[in-house]
C-alpha cells in the first residue's frame, strides 16, 4: 500500500511539474513580457485557465521579476491572482535564483494550503519573470481516506502537511523548539501556527499508538522518502494492528476454557467442539470468501492503476523518442540543405582540378609520341595529385552528408574549423570575404562529434557571409580560445549586426531575418551544442557586426 501511495503522489507531482517548465520556454509566456498589451494578456490568461482545467490544477500564473502577478488562470474571478505581490514568497525567490522551486504553504488569497512548482522565465538578456502552478492535494488526502488507512506527509522538521486526517494538518510528530517552529512557520508561511505534536507515540521497533478519530488503537508505521518529487518530502502510512492482537488473545482464552470444561465434561466437550468446528469452519469459509472478494477489489484497483501508470510511461516515452527522431531529421534536413547551398561552390572546386587533370592528360600523349617518358612520368604523377584533390573534396562532402550519431570523442578544434572552411572555400573566394583566424593554444582538443560540430560553424559562417553581402571590406574573424575546462570557438563577422526584435527570440524557432531563411538553422545548432556537452551563445558585447560562440567541454 505505501509504495502504491508514494508512486500515485510522485505521478501526479511530477506531471504537473512540466507544466511550469514547458511555459516557461512557451512564446506567449515570453511575448508577454517583451512586448506586454492588454490584447496578449487576454489571450495568455486564456491560454492559462485552460491548462488549469485540462491539468487539474488549482492555479496557473505567470509572475514578473518584480514579484507582480501579470497573467493567471483565475483571472477575472474574486480570487484573481492578477496584480498580486508575491515577491515575499519563497517559491519566487529560489525559482529567480536557481531556475526551479517547491514549496508547500498556505495561499494568501484562497487561504487553503497548496504545493507551489516553480520555473524561471529566461530571455536572451536575463530572467523574465516566473511561471508557477498551484497543486491543491485535495484529491489525493480523499483517495488516502478512502483506502481506510492513516496515511500523512512530513517536512524535514517532523511538520505535519498533507494527511488524510484534517486534524493533524500543519500539527508535528515532535514538539519543535522555538527557533525550529519559526523557521518552520516562515518556511510555510503560516503566521498563526503553532505545530503542536500529534497524538501519536512509538511502542517499540515500528509500532506506535495513536488517535487518527479521538480513540487510541496501535498501528504498524511504514515511511518513504519522496525523493526527488517532493525534496525533503517523506509519506508514512498507519496499519491498524490492535484489532489481530485482541483476536489472538480472545482465541488464547476460549482455548484454555475449553481445555478446562473438556476435563470435567469430555462428553458434552466432544459435542460442542464438534459444533464449533462446524462453525469455525463455516465463518473461515465466509471470510475467505470475504477476503478474496477484497483482494480482488485491492488487486483490479492496483491493476487498474498499473496499467494507467504504464501507458501513461509508455505515452512519455513514444513522445520523448518522436522528438529525438525528428531532431535527428531536422538536423540532417540542415545538413543537406547546407550541401544543396554550397554545391555551385564545390564544383568550381572540382573543376579547376579535372581542368588540370585533362591538360596534362593531352600534354602526357604528345609528349609519349615524341618519346620523352621521363616528362611524361612527372605529368603522370601531377594527374595523381590532382585526383587526391578531388578525392579529398569528395570525401569531406561525403562524411559532411553522413547521419551523426550520438557518440563523441576527442577531437582536435581546429579540425572541425578546418573541414568547416573547406565546405564553404569556393563561396568565401566568389565573396571576396577575408577569414582572420586566432587561437590561444596550439592545438585545443574539445569532446565532441566531428560532423555536429562542423554542422554548427558552417551554420554560423553561412550566417556571417549572409551577412557580409554588398558590405565594404567584408571580414570574418574565427577566434579560438581554450581554458581550463572549456574551448570556445566564436565566428565574428563585421556586417550590420541584428536587430532587437532578432535578437530577443533568436534561438527561438522560426526566427530570421532572412526572405528565403526557414529560422532554423540557430535553433538545430544550438540544440546540438547542448547534445555535445556545451552551449551556443550571442555574444552582446560586440558594437558592429555579430559574433557568436560556440563551448564544448575540453578533452583531458
Amino acid at each position: 500500500a505505501l509504495p502504491l501511495a508514494a508512486d500515485s503522489l510522485k505521478a501526479d507531482v511530477e506531471k504537473q511539474r512540466l507544466i511550469p517548465l514547458i511555459l516557461a520556454r512557451d512564446g506567449a509566456v515570453q511575448e508577454m513580457f517583451c512586448s506586454p498589451s492588454p490584447a496578449k494578456e487576454a489571450a495568455l490568461d486564456d491560454k492559462l485557465r485552460g491548462i488549469a482545467r485540462d491539468a487539474m490544477a488549482s492555479v496557473v500564473y505567470v509572475i514578473n521579476t518584480e514579484g507582480i502577478a501579470i497573467a493567471a488562470s483565475n483571472a477575472g474571478e474574486p480570487t484573481s491572482f492578477v496584480g498580486n505581490d508575491y515577491r515575499y514568497r519563497h517559491y519566487f525567490t529560489e525559482a529567480m535564483a536557481n531556475g526551479t522551486a517547491t514549496q508547500y504553504a498556505l495561499g494568501t488569497t484562497s487561504a487553503r494550503p497548496g504545493l507551489y512548482l516553480a520555473s524561471r522565465v529566461d530571455g536572451s538578456e536575463g530572467p523574465l519573470g516566473v511561471v508557477v502552478v498551484k497543486v491543491e492535494l485535495d484529491r489525493v488526502e480523499s483517495s488516502w481516506r478512502e483506502s481506510g488507512f492513516v496515511v500523512f506527509t512530513t517536512d524535514e522538521r517532523g511538520a505535519v502537511l498533507a494527511t488524510s486526517v484534517p486534524q493533524w494538518r500543519f500539527g508535528a510528530l515532535s514538539p519543535l523548539s522555538e527557533e525550529e517552529t519559526e523557521t518552520t512557520r516562515d518556511r510555510l508561511q503560516l503566521s498563526g501556527a503553532t505545530f503542536k505534536p500529534v497524538p501519536l507515540s512509538q511502542r517499540g521497533g515500528n509500532m506506535v499508538t495513536a488517535s487518527p478519530a479521538g480513540r487510541s488503537a496501535g498501528f504498524v508505521a511504514v515511511s518513504q522518502d519522496l525523493g526527488k518529487a517532493v525534496p525533503g518530502w517523506r509519506l508514512s502510512l498507519l496499519i491498524p494492528a490492535d484489532a489481530e492482537i485482541s483476536s489472538a488473545a480472545i482465541t488464547g482464552r476460549v482455548t484454555t476454557l475449553l481445555a478446562l470444561i473438556l476435563l470435567g465434561f469430555a462428553v458434552v466437550v466432544i459435542v460442542r467442539r464438534r459444533r464449533a468446528i462446524r462453525q469455525r469452519q463455516e465463518a473461515l469459509a465466509r471470510m475467505n470468501t470475504e477476503l478474496e472478494y477484497r483482494v480482488n477489489l485491492r488487486t483490479a484497483d492496483l491493476r487498474r492503476t498499473n496499467e494507467a501508470l504504464a501507458h501513461e510511461i509508455a505515452e512519455r516515452e513514444n513522445a520523448e523518442a518522436r522528438v529525438r527522431r525528428l531532431r535527428d531529421e531536422l538536423a540532417q534536413a540542415n545538413r543537406l540543405s547546407i550541401l544543396g547551398q554550397i554545391a555551385a561552390g564545390v564544383a568550381h572546386e572540382i573543376n579547376q582540378p579535372v581542368a588540370a587533370i585533362r591538360t596534362y592528360a593531352e600534354s602526357a600523349a604528345r609528349l609519349l609520341q615524341n618519346g620523352r617518358s621521363q616528362d611524361t612520368a612527372e605529368n603522370m604523377s601531377s594527374i595523381v595529385a590532382m585526383t587526391g584533390r578531388i578525392g579529398s573534396i569528395t570525401e569531406t562532402l561525403r562524411s559532411f552528408s553522413r547521419r551523426a550519431t550520438g557518440a563523441i570523442w576527442p577531437l582536435p578544434a581546429e579540425e572541425a574549423i578546418d573541414g568547416a572552411l573547406s565546405l564553404l572555400s569556393g563561396r568565401i573566394r566568389d565573396s571576396g570575404v577575408m577569414i582572420e583566424r586566432t587561437r590561444t593554444d596550439s592545438s585545443p582538443m574539445v569532446m565532441a562529434s566531428r560532423i555536429r560540430l562542423e554542422q554548427i560553424l558552417v551554420n554560423l559562417l553561412q550566417n556571417a557571409l549572409d551577412a557580409l553581402e554588398d558590405q565594404p571590406e567584408p571580414q570574418v574573424e574565427i577566434a579560438l580560445t581554450a581554458k581550463e575546462e572549456m574551448v570556445a570557438i566564436s565566428v565574428r563577422d563585421n556586417g550590420p549586426g541584428l536587430a532587437p526584435d532578432i535578437r530577443r527570440n533568436l534561438f527561438m524557432p522560426f526566427t530570421t531575418n532572412k526572405e528565403k531563411g526557414l529560422g532554423l538553422g540557430l535553433v538545430i545548432s544550438e540544440e546540438i551544442a547542448r547534445e555535445l556537452g556545451g552551449s551556443l551563445r550571442l555574444d552582446t558585447n560586440h558594437d558592429k557586426g555579430a559574433s557568436f560562440t560556440v563551448e564544448l567541454r575540453r578533452a583531458a
